[in-house]
């Protein structure tokens, strides 16, 4: 008898507007944005796929219509579903509108305008394995200044802290990956607006008791222009070390 798996999914947050990528997107989503003779989304939906993602849910609101047209419901052996925000509601707004769809008791969520090599099904099973609500992908960076850093217990891996943007200092950000419950609203009750990173996370450091997952290397995001310049060729450069290649 064939074992058969249970479907991974994962949430993409793909509303944002891009309003510092304006002379770029023009009348786009923010994740539509132009790399290497493709949107941006396709090469985090060719990545997902390439980890085993079976269903993805796109949390979507400005110009919803450009990005469900594009991916339709099915994309390279992937269920597309959309979770469409009518006001923005924030990263975390969006995160809880969009678990509504899901199906599995744990999800992956990512940015929609970040690449990173993080290797997501080593991020879900140290979700599994730790106990916690959450698993957060954090990346060494030699210049966390832009993002400030996380403190990371180094016994336990657990995400003990954030440190604001001033220090110039190598460290680990967060990459703005995770794995959390379905459920993890109703354990902890929020508004319907709200930063889960800003808003979420930081208030609730001692009951959440996050894993930091040291799983990625890489780190763009395109949300700035100098870095969107960049991902023209750095991004394809990550995607080609994936198998099967991509390109199809």
């Amino acid at each position: 008898m064939s074992l058969i798996l249970p479907m991974i999914e994962a949430i993409v947050l793909a509303g944002g507007e891009g309003k510092r990528l304006r002379a770029v997107v023009r009348d786009l989503p923010k994740p539509m944005a132009n790399i290497a003779g493709r949107p941006f989304l396709w090469w985090l939906m060719t990545r997902l796929s390439l980890q085993g993602i079976g269903r993805v849910i796109l949390s979507v609101g400005y110009k919803a219509e450009a990005i469900q047209e594009y991916f339709g419901n099915e994309f390279r052996g992937m269920e597309v579903s959309y979770s469409i925000e009518t006001e923005a509601l924030g990263t975390g707004g969006g995160i809880k509108l969009a678990l509504g769809y899901a199906k599995q008791p744990e999800v992956l969520v990512l940015n929609g305008d970040t690449y990173t090599d993080a290797d997501l099904l080593g991020l879900l099973s140290a979700f599994r394995s730790s106990g916690t609500d959450l698993a957060v992908s954090v990346t060494w960076l030699e210049n966390v200044a832009r993002y400030g850093a996380v403190a990371i217990d180094e016994e336990t891996n657990r995400l003990i802290g954030f440190v604001e943007k001033q220090s110039s200092s190598a460290g680990y950000i967060n990459a703005g990956v995770y794995c959390l419950g379905r459920e993890i609203f109703l354990k902890f009750p929020v508004a319907d607006k709200f930063s889960f990173e800003r808003d979420f996370m930081p208030p609730r450091l001692e009951a959440l008791k996050p894993y930091a997952f040291k799983g990625g290397r890489a780190f763009i995001d395109i949300g700035v222009p100098e870095d969107y310049e960049c991902a023209q060729t750095l991004i394809p450069a990550f995607a080609e070390s994936l198998q099967p290649p991509v390109g199809s």
